[in-house]
Formats: structure tokens, sequence, C-alpha cells
């Protein structure tokens, strides 16, 4: 059932392709264009009299792809994602990959990152991912949009020599962490360590990033004084290792707080569990 759902979507959008306006690169128009670092490897081909076709992987995610019409009426009804043969492939089946919803503000075509896998698979092997929105315009006519896979296979080389020595975390995943302690204890565990040390290996990378807060905390049990000293010797650890992995310490504002922030009240055993901590909070220029 759900194959003759999916072959009827097919079939349909090339029965309306007859009378649907194109937009594609030609032979000799498509480029693809690679911009690498070590934070994002980002793929892209200017489609002409349209817009801009572009894979994005960001240093720990994956892959999405967004398709960037100059103009943000096309895709209001959303669209259906096809990797089709390029007309010098006769013959060759087309593949139903998905629906794509228009991002709201934009008018964007954001794909998942399964989908753009598909997508990359589809133009290394020669195919054309293709977008088909029902009308153009308000008109009778149908829309279709192709990303050309000419010269994809060189440029795809490049991209995944980037993608390997992209950072395995970005900023956002790193600027905000907690680090959770046992009751009365203050040493790192395993997994603390291994945390702190992908935040030093972003610090490290990134020279936009000026500053490191460590900022340490306890729960409510036990005296206040034996708090703010708990809470001052986990923050002292975590500074510790920072700065034994190469952190500079004149970057790392070190501070306790003993119980008088906590994240939850301290009214149960889970609460507690999670005000015991060090937080490391990163700031860019």
């Amino acid at each position: 059932m759900l194959f003759r759902f999916v072959l009827s979507l097919v079939l349909v959008s090339f029965a309306v392709s007859v009378q649907a306006v194109t937009f594609r690169s030609s032979i000799d128009d498509a480029k693809w264009e690679l911009e690498a670092s070590k934070f994002s490897c980002r793929l892209s081909q200017l489609i002409p009299s349209f817009g801009d076709a572009v894979f994005e992987h960001e240093a720990g995610e994956s892959v999405r792809f967004v398709l960037k019409p100059t103009e943000n009426i096309h895709f209001d009804k959303g669209a259906k994602l096809v990797a089709e043969a390029a007309p010098w492939q006769p013959g060759m089946s087309p593949r139903f990959i998905g629906s794509v919803k228009a991002m709201e503000r934009t008018g964007h075509l954001s794909v998942k990152p399964d989908h753009a896998q598909n997508m990359l698979a589809a133009l290394y092997k020669g195919l054309m991912p293709t977008f088909t929105a029902p009308e153009w315009y308000g008109t009778d006519e149908s829309l279709r949009v192709s990303v050309s896979a000419v010269n994809f296979q060189s440029a795809y080389s490049d991209y995944v020599a980037c993608t390997a020595g992209l950072l395995p975390v970005n900023y956002r995943q790193v600027a905000r962490t907690a680090i959770l302690f046992p009751s009365a204890q203050w040493r790192l565990s395993d997994t603390s360590r291994e945390r702190l040390d992908l935040i030093a290996l972003y610090v490290k990378n990134d020279d936009s990033v000026k500053g490191v807060f460590v900022d340490g905390h306890s729960d409510n049990m036990g005296r206040r004084l034996m708090n703010r000293d708990i809470s001052k010797r986990r923050a002292e650890e975590v500074t510790a290792y920072l700065i034994n992995l190469g952190i500079e310490p004149n970057m790392i504002t070190t501070r306790y707080h003993g119980e008088r922030y906590p994240v939850v009240k301290n009214n149960s055993k889970k609460n507690r569990d999670r005000n015991r901590r060090v937080t490391i909070r990163l700031e860019r220029d």
C-alpha cells in the first residue's frame, strides 16, 4: 500500500512536470562551492534565477540541507522531494525521498538529516534531487527546482575530507555545561573528564572564546560553611583539570557559591543530585 502511494506521488510529479516551470543549472553553469573549516563544512550550488542549494555539516551535528529561494513565496504549501534522472540519463527510475515543509519566517525548505543524506547519495550516483511545489506564483503551473549532479563527485571528495576534520562538538554544545557530583564528593568521574576534554578541545580551537567561567555549587545537606567549602573544592578541581589540558589560567574565572543558587528546589534526592554541580560557561568576544 505504501509503495503504491509513493509511486502515485512520483507519477503525479512527473505528469505535472510537463506543465511545470523548472529551475536548474545547465551542464556548463553547474558549480559546487565548498567552504571548509574545523567548525563546519558548507557545500553549495547556485541555481540560476532561483536561489541557493546548501548542504551544511556543522561540527557535532548531522548534515542538513536547505533550499534558499531568493523570494520566499514559492513553497507556502511545501514540496515533494524526488531523486530523478538527469536529462542525459534516460531509463533511470526516480526515487521518492520525502515531503518537505517551508520554514515559516524565511520560506526556505529545510530537509531533515536522513533525507539530506539520501540527497547526497543520489547526487553521487548522478541523480538530481528535485523539489516540486503545486503552484508557481499562484498560477496553474507547478514549480520544479532541481539540484544538479554535474561536477558533484569531485566536490564531494573535498566535502568528505572537510567533515573528517570537524571538531567533535560545536559552540552551542559546550557553551553551557553542568558537571554533577555525588554527595560530599569533589573528585571528577571519568564521564566528567570526557566532557571537560571536549570543552578544552573546543576552547583551544576557537579564538573567539575569551573567557571560561567555572562556578561551584552544593545541595543544602549539611552546614552552610561546609557546603561552601565543598563547592569551592569542586570548582577548583574542574579549574585545575582544564588548566592541565592546556587552557590558559588567565582565561578562567573560578567562583563558588555553596547552596545559595540551587537550579531546582532541594526537596528530593533527585533534585539535590542536580544541585551538586559545577557549571562551565564559555564567553565569546
